[in-house]
């Protein structure tokens, strides 16, 4: 037994340099033979790099060194359950964040506990956002606010979506107070949707996790709201499934000038044990010559010889 945790050990390092090699390398690749006359990023335009519900995987950290590497991007912004239980044994998981290359704005997710949160206070290159407060990180004016609920088990009980709504009128309340200041926000972050939704109006761009599914909409007084799927695969819990659940990233484009979001790249990786990655580029409605955003995607097959998996 003792054999074959220490294989397991160091086959999924591999796994993970590997994968970030991948990543690397597709989207070098998707760089390289772009042909989007619609929308090219240049050097002025701002970068941000959504990821959410990492859940413990060790995985994302190479993952996400490599995209900040690779599209210079300018800050991470994190929508939460970076944790699986929240615990104190668990925040030493959190250190490589310091050395990821680029600003970590940070929200609270339902599996991260207030002593995570703490944690993370105390990093390098952190920002912590709670109860509507608002910094300016690489020119971006970002309001947060933390999950109202510690669920990270069903032992804990939850109260449900007013838990969620209340956050989130909260933080639509904070919103308008920056904007009356004369420090309107550029982007907000929630970490469950159903409190996002509650800012619709208040902010041209909102972002959130927790279904582990991607979703983008934009909301009935304007808002834009973008859900990002897991960047740790569902954690290391999703061995429990019968397939592995994917690696979801974003890159977002934002105008230097307007800070509105121009165009936004999709990461997908396939899940735990898996190597292959897909890039897709997508436009917002009003800047895409079509109805409905439209991906252009580059795929990376499977190498034939079977990858490690733990």
């Amino acid at each position: 037994m003792v054999g074959n945790a220490r294989s397991i050990v160091s086959e999924f390092d591999v796994y993970q340099k590997e994968l970030a090699r991948l990543v690397t390398n597709v989207t070098k690749l998707y760089d390289a033979t772009s042909t989007l006359p619609t929308y090219q990023p240049d050097p002025a335009t701002m970068r941000v790099l959504h990821v959410s519900d990492i859940h413990l995987n060790p995985a994302s950290w190479h993952i996400i060194g490599s995209l900040v590497e690779q599209y210079d991007i300018d800050v991470i912004i994190d929508s939460g359950d970076t944790m699986d239980h929240g615990t104190a044994a668990e925040n030493g998981f959190l250190d490589p964040i310091s050395d990821l290359g680029a600003p970590y704005v940070w929200v609270r997710g339902n599996h991260d506990s207030a002593a995570t949160q703490r944690y993370l206070e105390r990093l390098k290159g952190v920002h912590v956002l709670d109860e509507g407060r608002a910094v300016t990180v690489a020119g971006l004016r970002i309001a947060g606010t933390g999950d109202p609920q510690f669920t990270p088990d069903r032992s804990v009980e939850a109260q449900g979506d007013p838990a969620e709504r209340m956050a989130g009128i909260r933080l639509a309340s904070a919103l308008r107070d920056q904007k009356r200041a004369g420090t309107p926000v550029d982007i907000a972050v929630a970490h469950n949707p159903v409190a996002a939704r509650e800012t619709d109006g208040t902010v041209p761009l909102v972002l959130a996790g927790h279904i582990h599914n991607r979703k983008n909409e934009v909301l009935g007084q304007g808002t834009r709201l973008k859900i990002e799927g897991s960047t740790g695969g569902g954690g290391l819990r999703a061995l429990q499934n019968e397939k592995p659940e994917k690696v979801r990233a974003s890159v977002l484009y934002l105008d230097r000038t307007t800070k509105r979001l121009q165009a936004w790249d999709e990461i997908t990786l396939g899940g735990l044990g898996l190597t292959t990655a897909e890039v897709s580029r997508r436009l917002p409605k009003e800047n895409s010559p079509g109805a409905t955003p439209s991906p252009s995607p580059t795929r990376t097959p499977s190498p034939a010889s079977p990858s490690p998996s733990p």
